[in-house]
């Protein structure tokens, strides 16, 4: 079985073809993300883990759906916010699913997951080390694509001068261009982290955050 780590059957197209009704649209997607989650723990449950690692890993899953439904509820105004929203979402619960085993951190304002900050050009921190002495790096989300980016506001992760050595204690900061977001405006995007050893990558793991424009 293939990790659900790309997983890519959104309810938006159809869903947002069917319907220009924004609080409608919410509501399908508030109910899609609940639904959603129930393919996520069983997944879970076909993994077997130890008592902890599967607490842990379904917390994060039911964490990520009250988050994710407050800000579908909340933070997004319009169909293209909520897809946004929800994709986050999907991804997040994707990497709860996955498990958590490199220290990782994406940082916008000190906070990470689910921050906010206004429009411009947004300091993104990203931080890891390694586990019985490998070392961390940038990685790919997707074939060659370095990071996911999804937005309101054609947002993009600056990919020039990018710090693509491998570092034993990683400390980076990324260029999240926002220039011409508007308030109430939404990003989502996922930084990958690859674990190496000898120029092999021995892990990885995609941490996704959502910055509401203010």
């Amino acid at each position: 079985m293939a990790m659900p780590m790309d997983f890519d059957g959104m309810c938006s197209d159809d869903a947002s073809e069917r319907t220009d009704n924004v609080d409608e649209y919410r509501r399908t997607c508030i109910d899609f993300i609940e639904d959603i989650s129930h393919d996520y723990e069983a997944w879970v449950d076909y993994y077997k883990l130890p008592e902890d690692e599967d607490k842990r890993r379904r917390a994060g899953i039911r964490a990520t759906i009250t988050r994710t439904n407050e800000w579908i509820a909340k933070v997004a105004q319009s169909i293209k916010a909520i897809d946004v929203v929800m994709n986050d979402g999907i991804q997040k619960m994707a990497e709860s699913t996955a498990g958590k085993p490199l220290e990782i951190g994406v940082f916008v304002n000190h906070k990470s997951g689910y921050t906010e900050t206004r429009p411009g050009i947004v300091d993104v921190n990203v931080k890891g080390h390694g586990r019985d002495g490998r070392k961390m790096k940038l990685g790919f989300h997707f074939k060659d694509d370095r990071f996911r980016v999804e937005s309101t506001c054609d947002a993009y992760i600056d990919e020039n001068d990018l710090p693509t050595q491998e570092f034993e204690m990683m400390d980076i900061h990324l260029k999240l261009h926002a220039e011409n977001a508007k308030p109430r405006d939404v990003i989502s995007f996922t930084v990958t982290i690859s674990e190496v050893e000898n120029d092999v990558e021995f892990d990885r793991r995609g941490v996704s955050t959502i910055v509401h424009l203010v």
